[in-house]
């Protein structure tokens, strides 16, 4: 390549390769599979390598990708916590060992765990601080969120200073939990378990972190009183003292050796419990590792050896339809079964429509796939097409029979159908959720008992249910059906607004919900309302009207609404306008109140005829903070808006 086009393709890898570091190490929501990232910084440093005057001091070969998140306090690390250079050939490695030039010297070979490095530092015995990686100089102090990993070692016995480095994961079978449940509440599910680690790890709220089941691996000591002349000795040594060091770490002196041990743990990868993504190479002598130094962005003395993804072929058998909790329709590839990375796989996602006509996927043809993330299997193509017709999406829902549609922009196709079998769980987890119904006590796991149990069938059954009947269920005394109860008939006296929420209509949020509530103040209005009718409220666009009318138009609706009103469910609007005092005014809520629940404060701001917003900017005119406020009341102060607590809130409305 000539200077300039390299200039010019330099210039481009570098904004691409950024984009997709801010993704991957800041929002935990990376887009590009590993193997398309490395090709990309590979290409990269080759070209930098045959241009090196083109190397600038912001080029990713240079810097770490990850900053230090402004919602937790900031950490400089004393010693910087590095990343590693890839190699993705044996021939490669091989130019590694030849640059140390050294002899008799040893190596360790250590599995790459695929997670969130982050310190862990003692003192007198004590965990005192932890820390993520950050820029490699500043990382993040998520010492609360560590606190609930528990096989971190809170005391040990070791009283002088220490500072460990590790890799935080998230085991396989919880990834797939997560995924379970993510998808069961109409969540966008964590891409793989690195990502869902690293966003578990980084939550303000340490139970939900707590409830992720992480886990950890150490694989390096950063700071120790303690002289150590070999790496593996000082992995001995604190997994002496309680630490979860790597599962495997073997010390070799050869080439050949390093590449026996990683060619077998790349055989057993699938079989481990965790997520790997390669194999790292480190020269053990500590006083070598000094003296060979590193880069600006990564040690010399060691490197991460990246295994190809393995592709199979494969004949497909047949395109099995699934319906999701959301209604989603989604097609899954059936196929002779296959040995890949580690397990034997005969099923794969084909994501959508789309996806099948974009590759002419037909039964009968020979597919290649591969394990997404080493995890999950997916479909990438067709290697010989057998010449039958690409497969087609069916017209209507194989649960239930009823219609499907496809909105505009979107690549799904749904069921038309509320109450259809296959999302009944997933509608009556939010038919019940606080900003609905606010039904406490059926939360997602009762109402799994109640469908199991054969005891409820739809949102109608709710109201319909029977004492005797649950006080039968597993772990429900009386004390807590007594509750329940309760709780479902204070839900009756509900305002118009949550009842619609409720009934999870496509593109009808909390605040699309109060709109249609205000309008027209009962429900009997709003199923005579016309499309145009709906469309006149400030705030609609046409695409939510038409939402809104053609649920309300179904006859399936307009049954269960009957139905409810005759259980005594309210569907008139209760919400009354005290005044105007707030009129025009915009509110944004952050942080924990000492006394309101948000929805309270919002209610109450409503009103006084003033409006809630969940996002702040130049037209919010105060924002009601509380503690562990985030963001919201660092930019509220950044553009001069007014901030108040609760108690001057109470005297507002007084």
């Amino acid at each position: 390549m000539e200077f300039k086009e390299a200039k010019k393709r330099i210039k481009e890898l570098t904004k691409t390769i950024k984009y997709h570091n801010d993704l991957y190490y800041n929002q935990d929501s990376p887009v590009l599979e590993d193997f398309e990232y490395d090709a990309l910084t590979r290409e990269l440093r080759e070209l930098e390598k045959e241009y090196p005057e083109l190397i600038s001091k912001d080029s990713p070969t240079q810097n770490v990708g990850g900053v230090a998140l402004k919602l937790f306090s900031p950490v400089e690390h004393s010693v910087r916590m590095e990343s590693l250079q890839d190699v993705f050939s044996f021939g490669e490695l091989k130019d590694f060992f030849e640059r140390i030039n050294r002899k008799d010297i040893f190596f360790s070979v250590e599995p790459k765990i695929d997670g969130l490095s982050v310190s862990l530092e003692y003192e007198n015995g004590k965990f005192i601080r932890g820390s993520t990686r950050g820029d490699g100089n500043i990382g993040e102090d998520v010492t609360a969120n560590l606190l609930q990993i528990k096989s971190i070692p809170k005391i040990i016995e070791y009283k002088g200073t220490l500072e460990v480095r590790g890799e935080v994961y998230m085991p396989k079978d919880s990834f797939l939990k997560l995924v379970e449940r993510q998808e069961l509440m109409g969540e966008q599910p964590a891409k793989n378990p690195r990502n869902a680690a690293a966003g578990s790890l980084r939550q303000k709220n340490s139970a939900v972190t707590a409830s992720r089941n992480l886990d950890i691996f150490v694989f390096n000591i950063q700071r120790c009183e303690k002289h150590f002349n070999s790496h593996i000795d000082s992995l001995n040594f604190i997994k002496a003292l309680g630490f979860n060091v790597l599962p495997t770490y073997l010390k070799v002196s050869t080439y050949n050796e390093a590449i026996s041990e990683i060619e077998r743990i790349g055989e057993n990868r699938g079989g481990f419990s965790y997520d790997i993504d390669g194999a790292v190479i480190k020269v053990d002598d500590i006083s070598l590792r000094a003296e060979l130094g590193s880069t600006a962005k990564y040690p010399k003395w060691a490197v991460a050896y990246k295994y190809p993804p393995e592709e199979k072929e494969t004949v497909l058998r047949s395109i099995e339809i699934n319906v999701g909790r959301t209604g989603a329709l989604t097609p899954t590839a059936v196929f002779d079964p296959i040995f890949l990375a580690g397990t034997t796989v005969s099923r794969a996602v084909l994501h959508n429509e789309d996806f099948i006509s974009s590759k002419s996927i037909a039964v009968g043809d020979t597919i290649i796939v591969r394990k997404a993330g080493e995890i999950i299997p997916e479909v990438l193509g067709v290697k010989t097409h057998c010449g039958a017709d690409t497969f087609k999406m069916p017209k209507i829902c194989p649960s239930c029979g009823s219609p499907v549609f496809r909105e505009e922009g979107e690549a799904v196709i749904r069921c038309t159908n509320a109450e259809c079998p296959a999302q009944l769980l997933r509608h009556l987890i939010h038919f019940t959720s606080r900003d609905a119904m606010d039904i406490e006590g059926l939360g997602p796991a009762v109402l799994e008992q109640l469908l199991s149990a054969d005891l409820i069938h739809n949102i109608v059954d709710i109201y319909k249910l029977d004492f005797g009947e649950i006080l039968k269920l597993d772990r429900t005394g009386e004390k807590t059906v007594n509750n329940l109860f309760s709780a479902i008939e204070k839900s009756k006296e509900n305002d118009l607004s949550k009842l619609i929420f409720a009934f999870g209509i496509r593109h009808i949020g909390s605040k699309a919900a109060k709109l249609l509530s205000d309008k027209f103040g009962s429900i009997d209005k709003i199923l005579s309302a016309t499309l145009d009718d709906i469309k006149s409220i400030d705030g609609f666009g046409d695409v939510m009207a038409l939402s809104a009318f053609d649920f309300f138009s179904l006859c399936e609706t307009k049954k269960t609404i009957n139905e409810l009103k005759s259980l005594g469910v309210n569907t008139e609007s209760t919400s009354v306008i005290k005044d105007d005092r707030f009129g025009g005014l915009t509110f944004v809520l952050t942080g924990t109140l000492p006394t309101l629940k948000r929805n309270d404060a919002a209610q109450i701001i409503e009103s006084f005829g003033g409006n809630v917003s969940s996002s702040v900017s130049k037209k919010t005119n105060y924002v009601l903070a509380g503690d562990e406020a985030g963001s919201k009341l660092e930019k509220a102060v950044n553009l001069g808006i007014k901030v108040i607590d609760e108690a001057e809130f109470f005297e507002m409305i007084k």
